[in-house]
């Protein structure tokens, strides 16, 4: 039992497995907010091209 308590501390498979993990929710992250960000910048540039059209921007 001893030895095998011993070899599970020492792997660290599932430690990289979680790195991993981490790092794909930090690139979602900033993609999720640079994708929001344009997309409100879009909509404002697109509503500004409406209003000079003469239309109402909602």
């Amino acid at each position: 039992m001893k030895k095998a308590v011993s070899e599970f501390l020492r792997r660290d498979e599932g430690a990289s497995a979680v790195e991993y993990g981490l790092i794909a929710g930090l690139i979602a992250a900033v993609i999720i907010t640079a994708v929001s960000g344009i997309g409100t910048q879009l909509l404002a540039k697109f509503n500004a091209i409406l209003v000079a059209l003469g239309g109402t921007a909602s």
